[in-house]
């Protein structure tokens, strides 16, 4: 996906506060706006989104917490970048989470859960099929959300909520090719066969796996940028 153009020529036409300018640098550095490693100038930003200093200040912040922004003392801020360690670490992690917090579903779900599932798919299958890459990765986050939700340990499916935020910039790079866009989808609609058919083996086995290809993505694009 190409890099979106920074210039002040796209600078909003209304002041935004800090939550408003961190929901814009967010879709931009989730869709791949913005790489690794990128400076964020404070003057910039202020004249992009016509906001002023303290909301692009506050939204660093925001953005820091998130994992999205690393802040560095007299240097500025820089769209986060990760060591390869830190890429598997996290991911990691997040396979040992969402295995868990799958197998914990209680199988069979309701009728209704399951049309909730397909409606948010459905979000999805049509983001991909225009490849919208903004609504491919909101729907593709509902889709998560919607599932992991039907688990019953809270405490649960709110870490896998947190680790899966701060991995939304790696897996923006995999959602670049319609490839990997189209198997994605795949294994959605495969989720829900799972989820449908009480198979809890196969639920638990695609949540992990299904996690495996944008972390290697993301993997080859950092050694191809060393």
């Amino acid at each position: 996906m190409a890099a979106r153009n920074h210039s002040t020529a796209s600078a909003t036409s209304r002041t935004l506060d800090g939550p408003g300018v961190a929901a814009a640098l967010e879709d931009e550095i989730i869709t791949g706006g913005r790489f690794p490693g990128e400076r964020l100038v404070e003057d910039q930003l202020i004249e992009k989104f016509g906001a002023k200093r303290y909301a692009v200040r506050q939204a660093l912040t925001l953005l820091e917490k998130q994992g999205l922004v690393d802040r560095r003392p007299n240097a500025g801020a820089f769209v986060r970048s990760y060591t390869e360690k830190e890429v598997r670490d996290l991911y990691d992690l997040r396979i040992l989470l969402e295995g868990e917090c799958a197998q914990s579903i209680e199988l069979p779900v309701s009728t209704s859960a399951l049309a909730q599932l397909r409606s948010v798919q459905q979000n999805h299958d049509d983001a991909v099929a225009a490849m919208d890459l903004p609504q491919v990765l909101a729907a593709n986050t509902a889709f998560h959300r919607t599932l992991f939700d039907l688990c019953p340990n809270r405490v649960l499916v709110e870490a896998v909520n947190r680790y899966a935020g701060m991995s939304h910039a790696m897996r923006s790079i995999a959602f670049t090719s319609p490839e990997s866009l189209e198997r994605s989808r795949r294994e959605h609609h495969q989720m829900i066969e799972s989820l449908e058919s009480g198979n809890t083996y196969a639920l638990t086995s695609l949540c992990r796996d299904h996690l495996l290809p944008s972390r290697d993505t993301y993997l080859r694009s950092a050694a191809r940028r060393a």
